[in-house]
Protein backbone atom coordinates (compact mmCIF):
# COMPACT_ATOMS: atom_id res chain seq x y z
CA UNK A 1 0.00 0.00 0.00
CA UNK A 2 1.28 3.43 -0.90
CA UNK A 3 1.78 5.54 2.19
CA UNK A 4 3.55 8.73 3.15
CA UNK A 5 7.11 8.14 4.26
CA UNK A 6 8.05 5.67 1.53
CA UNK A 7 11.51 6.36 0.09
CA UNK A 8 13.42 5.40 -3.03
CA UNK A 9 16.92 6.03 -4.34
CA UNK A 10 18.37 5.79 -7.86
CA UNK A 11 21.99 6.29 -8.87
CA UNK A 12 23.36 6.93 -12.36
CA UNK A 13 26.70 7.87 -13.87
CA UNK A 14 26.73 11.03 -16.00
CA UNK A 15 27.55 10.13 -19.61
CA UNK A 16 27.95 12.29 -22.71
CA UNK A 17 24.33 11.44 -23.63
CA UNK A 18 23.12 13.11 -20.41
CA UNK A 19 24.89 16.43 -20.99
CA UNK A 20 23.23 19.75 -21.70
CA UNK A 21 24.95 20.04 -25.08
CA UNK A 22 23.72 16.56 -26.10
CA UNK A 23 20.09 16.97 -25.01
CA UNK A 24 19.89 20.52 -26.34
CA UNK A 25 19.30 22.34 -23.06
CA UNK A 26 22.62 24.19 -23.01
CA UNK A 27 26.02 24.53 -24.60
CA UNK A 28 28.27 22.87 -22.02
CA UNK A 29 29.18 19.20 -21.48
CA UNK A 30 27.72 19.02 -17.94
CA UNK A 31 24.77 17.05 -16.52
CA UNK A 32 21.63 18.44 -18.13
CA UNK A 33 18.71 19.77 -16.12
CA UNK A 34 16.23 17.69 -18.20
CA UNK A 35 18.28 14.58 -17.40
CA UNK A 36 18.20 15.39 -13.69
CA UNK A 37 14.44 15.92 -13.88
CA UNK A 38 13.99 12.58 -15.67
CA UNK A 39 15.99 10.86 -12.92
CA UNK A 40 13.80 12.53 -10.28
CA UNK A 41 10.60 11.45 -12.05
CA UNK A 42 11.89 7.91 -12.54
CA UNK A 43 12.86 7.64 -8.88
CA UNK A 44 9.34 8.66 -7.84
CA UNK A 45 7.51 6.58 -10.46
CA UNK A 46 9.48 3.41 -9.79
CA UNK A 47 8.77 3.76 -6.06
CA UNK A 48 5.05 3.35 -6.77
CA UNK A 49 5.17 0.26 -9.00
CA UNK A 50 5.32 -2.41 -6.25
CA UNK A 51 2.33 -0.87 -4.46
CA UNK A 52 -0.11 -0.56 -7.38
CA UNK A 53 -2.12 -3.23 -9.20
CA UNK A 54 -0.92 -4.03 -12.74
CA UNK A 55 -3.86 -2.07 -14.14
CA UNK A 56 -2.68 1.17 -12.52
CA UNK A 57 0.31 3.43 -12.96
CA UNK A 58 1.32 7.01 -12.31
CA UNK A 59 1.88 10.02 -14.53
CA UNK A 60 3.79 13.18 -13.79
CA UNK A 61 1.60 16.19 -13.12
CA UNK A 62 4.00 18.94 -12.05
CA UNK A 63 7.57 19.70 -11.07
CA UNK A 64 9.07 22.54 -9.06
CA UNK A 65 12.80 21.85 -9.28
CA UNK A 66 15.98 23.83 -8.74
CA UNK A 67 19.22 22.67 -10.39
CA UNK A 68 21.80 24.30 -8.14
CA UNK A 69 25.19 22.85 -9.14
CA UNK A 70 26.90 21.49 -12.25
CA UNK A 71 28.11 17.89 -12.50
CA UNK A 72 30.80 16.72 -14.94
CA UNK A 73 30.74 13.62 -17.14
CA UNK A 74 31.88 10.52 -15.27
CA UNK A 75 30.58 11.55 -11.85
CA UNK A 76 27.79 9.63 -10.13
CA UNK A 77 24.45 11.27 -9.35
CA UNK A 78 22.13 9.90 -6.65
CA UNK A 79 18.48 10.87 -6.46
CA UNK A 80 16.52 10.45 -3.24
CA UNK A 81 12.74 10.68 -3.22
CA UNK A 82 10.26 10.57 -0.37
CA UNK A 83 6.50 10.32 -0.71
CA UNK A 84 5.34 13.17 1.52
CA UNK A 85 1.58 13.23 0.96
CA UNK A 86 -1.27 11.29 -0.64
CA UNK A 87 -4.49 13.10 -1.46
CA UNK A 88 -6.91 10.87 -3.33
CA UNK A 89 -5.12 9.96 -6.55
CA UNK A 90 -2.50 12.70 -6.15
CA UNK A 91 0.96 11.95 -4.81
CA UNK A 92 3.43 14.58 -3.61
CA UNK A 93 7.13 13.75 -3.46
CA UNK A 94 10.16 15.59 -2.12
CA UNK A 95 13.17 14.96 -4.38
CA UNK A 96 16.86 15.70 -3.95
CA UNK A 97 19.83 14.95 -6.20
CA UNK A 98 23.46 14.71 -5.14
CA UNK A 99 26.71 14.24 -6.99
CA UNK A 100 29.97 13.17 -5.37
CA UNK A 101 30.54 16.73 -4.08
CA UNK A 102 27.12 17.49 -2.63
CA UNK A 103 23.56 18.51 -3.42
CA UNK A 104 22.91 19.48 -7.05
CA UNK A 105 19.12 19.67 -7.14
CA UNK A 106 16.02 19.79 -5.01
CA UNK A 107 12.30 20.08 -5.51
CA UNK A 108 8.73 18.86 -5.30
CA UNK A 109 7.23 16.45 -7.81
CA UNK A 110 3.53 15.61 -8.10
CA UNK A 111 2.18 12.48 -9.76
CA UNK A 112 -1.34 11.12 -10.29
CA UNK A 113 -2.43 7.50 -10.03
CA UNK A 114 -4.21 6.48 -13.22
CA UNK A 115 -5.89 3.44 -14.73
CA UNK A 116 -3.51 2.57 -17.57
CA UNK A 117 -6.14 1.28 -20.02
CA UNK A 118 -8.53 4.21 -19.50
CA UNK A 119 -5.66 6.70 -19.79
CA UNK A 120 -4.49 5.23 -23.10
CA UNK A 121 -8.06 4.93 -24.42
CA UNK A 122 -8.48 8.71 -24.07
CA UNK A 123 -5.58 9.17 -26.50
CA UNK A 124 -7.35 7.29 -29.31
Amino acid sequence: MLEAGLKNTRTITVTEDLTAVKVGSGMLPVYATPAMIALMENTCASMCVPYLPETEGTVGVSLDVKHIAATPVGMQVRCEAELKEISGHKLIFEVRAFDEKGMIGTGIHKRAIINNEAFMARLS
